[in-house]
Order: structure tokens, then C-alpha cells, then sequence
């Protein structure tokens, strides 16, 4: 046991030297506060689309879409108002919830826990600059999230719905 414990040592202080104490230990000595989240920061699943209009109207096209599809509109939540009454600024964004419960449900047959992603959120944020996005989570990447292996159809049409719904931001 001694002799592995001096092969985990010498492989430790191998990575040390090359990657430079800072490297190893920032994660660790890092304060918290140091991480700042970054709007352009990368997610992985997430599909991101540059809407043609302004922030409140591409709100109004993407409800209105829903709204005529016949699916349930559910909330829209402000985080830039949640973000005021915390004295944090941040840039104009907003969830939009919705769903269709004869498909979506589908999803939490096939695993209860699915229900963290239903019903649908659709996020709308606006730059810096002033470009506006619409974001929603890839619903193949929410299909291999829960291993639903049996729910193919559905996911393909939770896809071309969202794509839809988003299409409505797009001149």
C-alpha cells in the first residue's frame, strides 16, 4: 500500500510541475466570489437563436405562437425584475413557461425525475449590445439526460414544436 501511495505522490507532483501550482490549486483557493457567470458562457444541450425583433416583442411573437398552437402557456418569469428586488443588475431576460401536457407527461412515464424539464422553458435575453435570443434545452440531449429510449416520436415532435415556436422571433 505504501509503494502505490508513492506512485499517486510522484504522479500528483508530476501534474504540479507541469500544469504550475496556480493551475492546480486556483479551483481550490479561489474565493467564491470570484466566479462571475457570463451571458455569452457556453451550455451544453442548449439551442441558442438570434431573434429579428426587439425584446418585448419577440416575448409577445413567441406567446402569441404558443397561444395558436393550442399549448398551455403556464408563466413568465422576469429575472431581470428578481434581479432588481435584489439590487443585482443584470440584462433583460425572461422565462417563458409552456407545455402540452398529452406529450409531455409521455416524458415523465417514461421517467418521473424528467418532470426537472417539463413543461417546456424557452428563455429570452438581450445583449449588451442589444441583440436579443431566445434559448431552449435541445430535447435530444433532455432525452439522453433521463435515458428515455422508448420516446423517440415524441421527442422528435417536442423538437420541431420548439423550432416552431422559436421560428416565430425569426423574420
Amino acid at each position: 500500500m505504501r509503494r502505490r501511495s508513492k506512485k499517486l505522490d510522484s504522479k500528483f507532483l508530476a501534474v504540479l510541475l507541469l500544469a504550475g501550482p496556480a493551475t492546480v490549486l486556483s479551483p481550490i483557493l479561489a474565493p467564491a466570489h470570484s466566479a462571475v457567470p457570463v451571458a455569452s458562457a457556453p451550455a451544453e444541450g442548449v439551442i441558442k437563436q438570434r431573434s429579428d425583433y426587439g425584446f418585448d416583442e419577440t416575448i409577445a411573437r413567441l406567446k402569441g405562437d404558443i397561444a395558436s398552437k393550442g399549448i398551455r402557456f403556464f408563466d413568465e418569469i422576469d429575472h431581470t425584475k428578481l434581479g432588481a428586488s435584489a439590487d443585482l443588475k443584470i440584462n433583460r431576460s425572461t422565462l417563458l413557461l409552456f407545455g402540452n401536457p398529452p406529450l409531455g407527461v409521455q416524458f415523465l412515464q417514461a421517467n418521473p425525475v424528467a418532470g426537472l424539464d417539463w413543461p417546456v422553458r424557452m428563455l429570452v435575453t438581450q445583449d449588451d449590445d442589444g441583440s436579443v435570443w431566445v434559448s431552449w434545452t435541445d430535447f435530444r440531449f433532455v432525452a439522453g439526460r433521463y435515458q428515455l429510449t422508448n420516446r423517440e416520436m415524441q421527442i422528435a415532435m417536442a423538437s420541431d414544436v420548439a423550432a416552431s415556436i422559436a421560428s416565430a422571433a425569426r423574420k
